[in-house]
């Protein structure tokens, strides 16, 4: 139970895909704008995540490991990866369409968001079962999700503050305090 634990708060903190390992910065930097977006996206990201491990890792245990063909675990994992992400924009446009049209081409870049495949490989190399391996996912999710809505709660505030300097406003801004947050970060990190 305690490696459970353990294995999610590292996953959501000390190894946050985002903030510790600046994975996925393009849906952090492109939907963290309104808070429905980045909580949308982050929500989107965590499904995915999990639902890749769970069709990854039997796929690299039980189908590339025994035929001899690890090194096509790359091709193998973007094309799962893909296929999923195909799934949730379906079931987006279909149940949610404000969301779907929100997220706009940031949803489809959740098939090349690094931090995906980044999750699937690490579950793998990690020798997970695949207990762990979902609960690694999950906590990757939630880190994910909890970067993408916290940095939209710093963005909202910083878009109105009429204290940023002209010249510093939008991306500068952004990206200052995306590097901000981010420090805040390495102190789960110290060993």
């Amino acid at each position: 139970m305690k490696e459970y634990i353990l294995i999610l708060f590292a996953a959501v903190f000390a190894n946050n895909y985002v903030l510790s390992k600046t994975l996925g910065i393009c849906p952090f930097l492109g939907v963290s704008k309104k808070f429905n977006q980045a909580l949308g996206m982050g929500v989107a990201v965590t499904f995915v995540m999990v639902l890749a491990t769970a069709a990854t890792w039997p796929i690299q245990r039980f189908v590339l490991d025994p035929l001899g063909v690890g090194y096509l675990q790359t091709i193998a994992f973007i094309l799962v990866i893909a296929a999923l992400v195909q799934f949730v924009e379906i079931i987006l446009k279909r149940f949610i369409p404000s969301l779907h049209r929100s997220l706009g081409v940031y949803l489809p870049l959740i098939t090349t968001n690094c931090a995906v495949l980044d999750v699937a490989i690490a579950n793998i190399d990690a020798e997970y079962t695949f207990f762990s391996a979902l609960l690694n996912a999950l906590g990757g999710g939630v880190g994910f999700l909890f970067a993408m809505v916290m940095f939209a709660g710093v963005r909202s505030r910083l878009e109105d503050d009429e204290r940023v300097p002209r010249p510093f406003r939008g991306l500068p801004v952004t990206l200052i305090a995306a590097a901000i947050v981010s420090l805040s970060f390495m102190a789960f990190n110290l060993k």
